[in-house]
């Protein structure tokens, strides 16, 4: 099938054409067309779990996972028993890339500060972690080793006293021993044996044997991804996740085989998965497109890459370099590359990215498994308001204030005049009988001050 259809295995958008103000509208919308209306069964999960606590969780690990389990927690153990398996060189590997991640988040964490004024002005901020978190890592078309080490790395250095962490089980009850390994490594504190929305209810309400969490973050699917977003206020969540995403901005010094198994990279991960090449190099189109027909078949995954380029992938031919950088702006990436000849000096025009991948030696898998920074990113164009997780996402920042009374009558009046531009006469009072309190005892000590003389 590909053989047969290889230029066409990615559709081609020319920024030059009459229609094409439409059509990358279209292809900067995924976040629409990836919309699946699963809102009304996640409720009634949701409220099952709610409910019915554990009985109702195991019934949805059987339904979804086929696992029947007596135990959601792992234990002890099985704990030692899974990391025991785990190859000694993929030990290692999971252990660099935690460490190295785990530098990266020590770099900037936020502190407390404060600050005094004349008069008796005291104020500042406290910051403190938060006291309990979930991290959700998906399972089910893969396994994700690296998605428990970034999830729970930057909880772990702003000591968060207690990380939970759900993982869908296999159907004979156990979490792959590379999970669990990266569950040790990262500073994970209890693992539990669920996926799904069914998790994510049994994180934000709590049941007999899992405990209530403040935030829940991590990927998943669209069940995932709505319950996160039906239980928000009752915790936290992180930015909601969608299908993983890649922009390629390349130039004439890009490799076309790079670029093909860059493009590949993303699509492997899921058929809703997108990938979008932009480019004013015309010759490369042709390049790129028969590199792809070449790789797509080593692919274990190539079921998946194939449907994810085929219905998703883009390649933009554009005029020049800055019309590229424009129209990535325009698509906020959550992974952009720059395979170009100066991608220092391109990456200062990018302002909406998850992540920049500069140069011809960065691919995203770089910066998937072993950089350091987070690649739990915005997706569907996000990225212009949304940021990576990072250990802010696992503080929490109380602002305190103490006036004295010098200080209060020097912006007393101030106080109340605001008020009363809003119409809310009761704050003004609160301020105004102090004030009187102030100027009374300020006249006391006059007075008294003139009996002494």
């Amino acid at each position: 099938m590909a053989a047969k259809a290889a230029s066409k295995l990615m559709r081609v958008l020319k920024a030059d054409a009459a229609n094409f103000a439409e059509d990358w509208h279209g292809v900067c919308a995924r976040r629409e067309d990836t919309v699946l209306d699963v809102e009304a069964d996640v409720a009634k999960i949701i409220a099952s779990v709610r409910s019915g606590g554990d009985d109702a969780l195991r019934g949805f690990v059987k339904k979804f996972d086929g696992a029947k389990l007596e135990n959601l927690e792992v234990t002890s153990d099985e704990w030692d028993e899974a990391c025991d398996q785990v190859d000694s060189a993929d030990r290692a590997a999971i252990g660099k890339a935690a460490m190295r991640v785990r530098e990266f988040h020590r770099k900037r964490i936020p502190s407390s500060w404060e600050m005094r004024e004349e008069g008796g002005g005291y104020m500042g901020q406290r910051v403190r972690p938060l006291a309990r978190v979930g991290l959700y890592v998906p399972g089910g078309k893969a396994i994700y080793p690296s998605s428990v080490v970034m999830n729970a790395i930057p909880a772990s250095v702003v000591e968060v006293p207690e990380i939970l962490m759900a993982t869908p089980p296999q159907k004979d009850g156990t979490i792959r021993p590379e999970v669990l390994m990266a569950a040790r490594v990262a500073g994970v504190h209890r693992v539990f044996k669920m996926g799904g929305a069914h998790a994510v209810a049994a994180l934000a309400y709590g049941t007999e044997e899992i405990p209530r969490v403040d935030k829940i973050v991590g990927p998943g699917n669209v069940w995932v991804a709505t319950a996160k977003k039906q239980v928000f206020g009752q915790v936290g969540i992180d930015s909601e996740a969608g299908p993983t995403e890649v922009c390629i901005v390349a130039d004439r010094s890009a490799t076309p085989a790079w670029l093909a198994a860059d493009l590949l990279s993303q699509a492997e991960h899921d058929e809703l998965a997108q990938s979008v090449l932009i480019t004013h190099m015309k010759g490369l189109v042709t390049r790129v497109q028969d590199q792809l027909k070449r790789q797509i078949s080593d692919l274990d995954r190539s079921a998946i890459a194939e449907k994810s380029i085929r219905s998703r992938g883009v390649i933009v031919v554009t005029k020049n370099l800055d019309e590229s950088i424009r129209l990535a702006n325009e698509y906020a990436s959550e992974h952009l590359v720059l395979a170009v000849e100066d991608p220092e000096k391109a990456s200062k025009e990018v302002v909406n990215a998850g992540a920049i991948f500069m140069g011809h030696y960065t691919p995203v898998a770089v910066g998937d498994y072993m950089a350091g920074p987070n690649h739990v990113l915005p997706t569907g164009g996000t990225a212009r308001f949304f940021s990576p997780l990072s250990v802010e996402d696992f503080l929490k920042r109380t602002s305190f204030m103490k006036f004295e009374p010098p200080k209060l009558r020097e912006l007393g009046a101030d106080i109340v005049r605001l008020a009363n531009v809003e119409g809310l006469s009761g704050h003004g009072a609160s301020v105004e009988l102090r004030l009187q309190k102030i100027r009374r005892a300020r006249r006391e000590r006059e007075a008294a001050r003139e009996v002494e003389l």
